[in-house]
């Protein structure tokens, strides 16, 4: 059995002020004996202003840099996941995440589907590959990523016990309603959490943005999801942490028991 957590919090282009806040989040965490803590996409440095294609750019850090080294110290002997604009080394800018634990960096992911004109300001990933970490074997993916069947499929197919996905998913452009509770884009987004869940029989969990940003404003719903589809704690629409026990071996045994969606598919039927 382990502790997991997914925060839902506002990050801005303050990357100092970021920091103080990962901070935070870090000790609050450990406090509660969480082992896995996921934090929202681009909490290093902040998402874009607008999806028009003309927004300012965050900080673009090196994976090798001071900044994720930092991360590293503060993470100590939990595994973290945080969102960060990459610098690639060859001046190209990629919407990433990483997870650090037992002080090295253990993983990362360049986001491969970009909503509106994301694509303006960042290059697109090509891949999606599980690694092992101390609490499990993991897979991560970035907010759009989620909308895509496959991404998490082919996570799964790779052995991820754990898919974490941040986000800094907006809600409504248009007809937006006064209450982010009824906006259709904060139902989809708890959507997709619970069917990549269920359709892959993993533990996911969901961390993303509150609060506004530019144009932007940001559903929260941080949540954690069991292998069933189950929703086991959530911040709801509002900023917070979203805390869960789960025995994620034991968890996955159970519901691949009979129904086992990974055994039973025909791919040769897909074609």
């Amino acid at each position: 059995m382990i502790k997991v957590a997914a925060v839902a919090e506002a990050f801005d282009r303050d990357l100092e002020d970021g920091f103080t806040r990962v901070e935070k989040l870090v000790e609050a965490a450990r406090a509660d004996g969480v082992r896995l803590l996921a934090l929202p996409e681009a909490c290093l440095g902040g998402y874009l202003a607008d999806l028009d294609g003309q927004a300012d750019l965050p900080p673009a850090l090196r994976l090798d840099g001071p900044e994720i080294a930092r991360l590293v110290a503060i993470a100590g002997d939990m595994v973290v996941c945080a969102g960060y604009c990459e610098d690639a080394g060859d001046g190209t800018r990629y919407n990433s995440v990483v997870c650090v634990g037992e002080g090295r960096v253990l993983g990362n992911h360049r986001k491969v589907h970009q909503p509106l004109r994301e694509d303006a300001s960042y290059a697109s990933g090509s891949s999606f590959a599980a690694f092992d970490t101390p609490v499990g074997r993991l897979g991560l993916m970035i907010c759009y990523d989620k909308a895509f069947p496959e991404s998490a499929r082919s996570l799964a197919l790779d052995g991820a016990e754990i898919i974490v996905c941040v986000s800094a998913w907006p809600g409504s452009r248009t007809n937006a309603p006064e209450s982010l509770a009824d906006d259709r884009w904060t139902r989809r987004f708890d959507l997709f959490d619970r069917a990549r869940a269920l359709e892959n029989q993993v533990v996911w969990i969901s961390a993303n943005q509150a609060g506004t940003f530019g144009s932007l404003r940001f559903v929260c719903s941080a949540k954690i999801v069991d292998p069933g589809g189950d929703v086991l704690a959530t911040t709801g629409c509002a900023p917070g942490m979203a805390v869960a026990t789960v025995d994620v071996a034991g968890s996955l045994t159970n519901a691949r028991r009979y129904m086992g969606h990974l055994r039973d598919r025909r791919p040769a039927a897909y074609n």
